[in-house]
């Protein structure tokens, strides 16, 4: 099936690793004109070269930072439309561990990030005729995962604000959904596991195998398995579908709804 996508004008924030770059050297494989972005420069240029992407550093947590981004982006590939908000997440940690500033860099990360991302975006986003929003949370939103308060109450957040912008931006012509991953083959995964099995004086191979057992498939998610429904979902193959929350977590989730 052709995706639609040859051509369009993408920015994928948070991609020079993990999810983001899985998305991005997908998007690049189906023709797309892809923009990467990363606070590590050296790490950023690489995977730029490997992508055959165009790299646009920028710290998204800063108040400038997410405009300088998307500006840098639609300057250097001739506009915008798609946009991919991608970022790492906070630390672990419980509720009496972290002190407001911890709170403020979690939602300036996580919740912030995005509204800057794609206030900055909308009049490129208008102009175009296949313009799409994609927000990347976890199942979290849906079943909290224990040690993770601060990830569970901002992705929570970063859902209401694409659904509002779904109902907000339809008339516009913008699709704007959010994307749920579980646990996947990530470093970020691979450090979450490492301070569980710390606490618990396990071992972060023991920590996999056990969380691979809450996936009724057995294992957790490769992210090409993520990239795959995440570009979809931005291409114009998915043309009516806006204000969805599309879980990618193998079954992880045991609600209904």
């Amino acid at each position: 099936m052709d995706l639609g996508l040859s051509g369009l004008k993408v920015l994928v924030t948070g991609s020079s690793k993990g999810l983001g770059f899985a998305t991005a050297r997908l998007l690049a494989a189906e023709g797309a004109l892809v923009a990467i972005n990363g606070r590590d420069g050296t790490r950023l240029a690489k995977a730029a070269v490997e992508l055959d992407a165009l790299a646009i550093p920028g710290d998204l947590a800063t108040a400038d930072g997410p405009a300088q981004v998307v500006e840098a982006a639609a300057e250097a590939l001739g506009g915008l439309d798609i946009l991919v908000c991608n970022a790492g997440g906070p630390p672990p940690g419980s509720f009496e561990s972290f002190d407001d500033a911890a709170w403020q860099r979690a939602i300036d990360l996580c919740l912030l990030a995005d509204v800057r991302l794609i206030r900055a975006a909308l009049p490129f986003l208008r102009a175009s005729r296949a313009a799409s929003v994609l927000t990347v949370t976890s199942y979290s939103v849906k079943q909290p995962i224990p040690n993770l308060v601060l990830s569970n109450s901002v992705r929570a957040a970063t859902v209401g604000l694409t659904k509002s912008l779904a109902l907000e931006l339809g008339r516009d012509g913008i699709r704007c959904n959010s994307i749920l991953p579980g646990w996947t083959e990530t470093e970020r995964v691979s450090e979450l596991l490492a301070a569980r099995a710390a606490t618990k004086g396990t071992s972060l191979e023991a920590e996999l195998r056990d969380q691979a057992k809450e996936s009724p498939l057995g294992r957790i998610a490769r992210p090409e398995e993520f990239a795959r429904a995440a570009v979809f979902l931005v291409s114009p193959a998915a043309s009516y579908i806006t204000g969805a929350m599309l879980s990618v977590d193998g079954g992880m989730y045991k609600g209904t709804l």
